[in-house]
């Protein structure tokens, strides 16, 4: 057995973390439908141009709440996920005895280049399992996170649009598909992530000194 910096917490309430973004994902998705439900008012979308803006429905109100509350639970979820990914990865070192392919500033960085974190991110989690248990193959939810977790990011409508809140409300008014199947691709991302966080961290734990 080897000492390694203790991870079952940390991996606890990052999963529980990543399933609590996940809910505001999907209550966001059922707000989307919600508008679309109710259909564009009379008076047109919230933003009319020329720096207009009309007053707001108590249901395009509510969307504006519930897309706050979900960018701070996505901010949280992030920041935990990152505090895991970089403890579990300095275990990693010390089991594999080797350096990482990613140094440590790819961690956080990862995630927000161009190009690079469309595979660089899976790649550190990836390589954290192997040198954490190289007799082990790498678990197929790996790749089922990773590929739901693309959709989302890079659909136009996920965690790369940057449509203002009114600008999305005006979309679930005109066609709200997209909007639902990124959040929902979102949502699966994040349940899948939770899942994730859990093999990494078990073969680690079962390892601790």
């Amino acid at each position: 057995m080897v000492s390694l910096s203790p991870v079952r917490t940390t991996g606890v309430v990052a999963s529980s973390a990543l399933l609590l973004a996940g809910g505001a994902w999907a209550v966001r998705a059922v707000w989307d439908l919600r508008l679309a439900g109710a259909g564009e008012p009379a008076g047109g979308v919230p933003d009319q141009g020329g720096g207009r803006h009309r007053p707001l429905t108590s249901l395009e109100n509510g969307y504006h709440l519930v897309s706050s509350a979900g960018a701070v639970l996505t901010v949280l979820c992030a920041v935990v996920f990152l505090m895991w990914l970089g403890r579990v990865r300095d275990n990693a070192r010390v089991l594999s005895g080797r350096a990482p392919r990613y140094s440590g500033i790819w961690v956080p960085v990862g995630w927000v280049i161009p190009i690079g974190n469309l595979w660089i991110p899976r790649g550190i989690v990836a390589d954290v399992f192997r040198d954490s248990a190289p007799e082990r193959r790498l678990p197929w939810i790996v790749n089922v996170w990773w590929a739901l977790w693309l959709v989302g990011l890079v659909s136009g409508v996920g965690l790369m649009n940057s449509d203002s809140t009114d600008e999305l409300i005006a979309r679930a008014y005109g066609d709200v598909r997209p909007l639902v199947l990124s959040d929902l691709a979102l949502v699966a991302a994040a349940v899948a992530g939770a899942f994730v966080v859990r093999a990494v961290t078990r073969v680690q734990v079962e390892r601790e000194g």
